[in-house]
């Protein structure tokens, strides 16, 4: 697969989307993960619409997260086992009929129990994009330096959908009935899916299993282990499960701030703009150019400054200065250090984990995020509850300062790349040779 080398500055971007073999995939990939905003937001609002029950709309969109965060790690390893294409095709498929019928029969009546467990069934066949996209930047890019690039404009446009997936729902409930944007949904997973599957990127990582290193750890039947005995990839999820619990503190926070000190629930938008918008400009600041530090050493320190930021909204609500004017430039300001370390985090996976493994590792990832949020939404629930926002922030902030312990004391025990440092040419898939498939020679 031809490559291109991506440099450093604004124009690195430019050069990634002009590079075709980059750009097919990564437009199919957000196309594909449009429901990761739209599909629980479209549940919800559909489910309360039809139901007229907030608490049953909350058990089908919590459902189907749960599914997510279980399935993904299972396709993920599949992927590594049998090539993107045979998962990434039925995955695609299944799960975007699975909402069709999901509407339609939340529309038709269906009791609430079969709500819930169809939701959950979705979920369980949410196909594995996010962890597609990022294993085959490995094999667009060799030079861990352009994979850095690519890194952030992925968590750029991650943040991007957060943010026009709701104008998009908010666009077609003005314009359609609600059970549109839920079929939007699925067209566009089922239809995204299957663009990816037809890039070159992903038919390197579907024409057959892909070879073991020699040094890579087995099992007893000589196959590879999970990704998680992979060196390093545990002590990576356990601070994206911490910094996650933080995040969904602070979505749940911002959302009970708008409601009641701010005026209404309509001021939530902005204080999410806010917070996006600091977190896209700061992950295309750190993908354009090459920094003096290892990511090892700046999570921590980003982390450390996230929590920092979270414990002075909660000393501003505390005060009571609770105004736009003062809230939104310190949101901007902690969401500066979200997609940075977002970046760091899926690099030093990348750096860590074997190609035969990154799939499953990227997935594991995810759902990391997705099981962390969850669970930072429930926690923020209570203390908001028991306490109010301003308990809530400082329990964001808690989990945050957690996380950058956590990333502190395992930096020295991160392993370097997952091969020795020689010049790295293009991926290969085999099914019978017994060469091994080269992976990235040098750390970012």
């Amino acid at each position: 697969m031809p490559s291109v080398a991506l440099g450093t500055g604004a124009g690195a971007y430019v050069r990634l989307l002009r590079h075709g073999p980059a750009l097919r995939p990564f437009l199919a990939a957000n196309l594909a993960r449009l429901p990761i905003s739209v599909g629980p937001l479209g549940m919800l609002l559909l489910v309360e619409q039809s139901r007229g029950s907030y608490g049953l709309a909350g058990l089908v969109t919590g459902a189907y997260a749960i599914g997510v965060a279980v399935g993904s790690p299972l396709w993920g390893r599949a992927m590594d086992r049998v090539g993107q294409r045979r998962v990434l095709v039925p995955t695609s498929l299944v799960c975007a009929a699975l909402i069709v019928v999901l509407a339609l029969c939340t529309r038709g009546g269906v009791p609430g129990p079969g709500l819930v467990a169809l939701a959950a069934v979705a979920g369980l066949t949410y196909p594995p994009t996010n962890p597609a996209l990022r294993a085959a930047w490995r094999v667009i890019f060799p030079d861990p330096a352009d994979r850095r690039v690519a890194f952030a404009l992925d968590a750029t446009s991650v943040e991007l959908l957060f943010v026009g997936g709701p104008l998009l729902l908010s666009a077609l409930l003005v314009l359609t009935p609600p059970v549109v944007p839920l079929l939007v949904t699925a067209g566009c997973m089922a239809v995204g899916g299957l663009l990816f599957c037809a890039t070159a990127a992903s038919a390197a990582l579907s024409g057959g299993r892909i070879q073991r290193p020699p040094a890579a750890p087995t099992g007893r039947n000589g196959q590879a282990r999970t990704a998680l005995t992979v060196p390093g990839v545990a002590s990576i999820l356990l601070v994206m499960v911490a910094l996650s619990i933080g995040f969904g503190q602070l979505d749940a926070s911002m959302a009970a701030t708008a409601a009641e000190l701010l005026g209404g629930p309509q001021r939530l938008g902005v204080l999410f703009t806010a917070i996006a918008g600091g977190s896209a400009l700061g992950g295309l600041i750190y993908g354009s150019r090459t920094w003096p530090f290892r990511e090892q050493q700046a999570v921590p320190v980003l982390l450390g400054a996230f929590a920092v930021f979270l414990a002075l909204i909660s000393v501003l609500l505390r005060l009571q200065l609770t105004t736009l004017w003062v809230l939104l430039p310190v949101l901007f300001l902690t969401g500066l250090t979200v997609a940075p370390t977002l970046v760091m985090q899926q690099a030093l996976l990348d750096q860590v984990t074997p190609l035969h493994r990154l799939n499953e590792a990227q997935a594991f990832l995810g759902s990391a995020n997705t099981t962390g949020a969850a669970i930072g939404t429930a926690i923020a629930g209570f203390l908001i509850d028991l306490s109010g926002v301003v308990a809530s922030f400082g329990g964001a902030a808690t989990f945050a300062a957690c996380a950058a312990v956590v990333a502190l004391s395992s930096r020295r025990r991160l392993p370097g790349p997952v091969v020795p440092s020689v010049p790295a040419p293009p991926v290969q898939v085999a099914s019978t040779s017994a060469e091994p498939v080269a992976c990235p020679a040098e750390c970012g």
